[in-house]
């Protein structure tokens, strides 16, 4: 038995016509956001995100101390290799993923971004998305920020994620 494989451009609903022999059958699909994140308005350690039109964040804010700031959890879409990378960053903040298990544990160690591979922890069921400040004294920031985690270890060219209004916080 064959594997139809079908990579989509644009994230959305379309369908597909299939045709064997006299019998001809449309299937719909839904294409779904090489990115893996989820996230969407967040507030908390004197950091705010709100979502641009185009998937992006906007910072502003100054964080409270050094390594703290926003985080978003959300169910593990994925198994097996992914690479994390920011494609745009706000100096000062760091953009890091976090493995966690059934009871919110975390596995493994954190996962930077910055075109990073690294494999999911057996385990794993949720992801920590965060945004902290890197710095020892943070200073105000107020920029966008493109961050992806993809499948596999190839980045691709960055893509708003199927989830933005997923509330973070702290």
């Amino acid at each position: 038995m064959g594997a139809l494989s079908i990579t989509g451009i644009k994230p959305g609903s379309t369908s597909l016509k299939l045709t064997a022999g006299k019998i001809t059958k449309t299937v719909p699909i839904t294409v779904l956001s090489r990115n893996l994140l989820a996230y969407g308005p967040a507030e908390g350690n004197g950091l705010t995100a709100t979502v641009n039109t185009d998937g992006s964040l906007h910072v502003t804010g100054t964080a409270t101390g050094q390594w703290r700031g926003l985080s978003w959890t959300f169910p593990c879409p994925v198994q097996g290799t992914v690479i994390l990378r920011s494609p745009t960053f706000i100096a000062g903040l760091t953009a890091s993923v976090k493995f966690l298990d059934a009871k919110g544990h975390q596995l493994g160690g954190q996962f930077v971004s910055g075109n990073s591979v690294m494999a999911i922890p057996a385990g794993t069921v949720s992801l920590r998305f965060e945004i902290l400040s890197s710095e020892a004294t943070p200073t105000a920031k107020d920029g966008d920020l493109r961050v992806q985690l993809e499948s596999g270890d190839t980045a691709h060219e960055w893509m708003r994620p199927d989830n933005t209004s997923l509330r973070g916080g702290v």
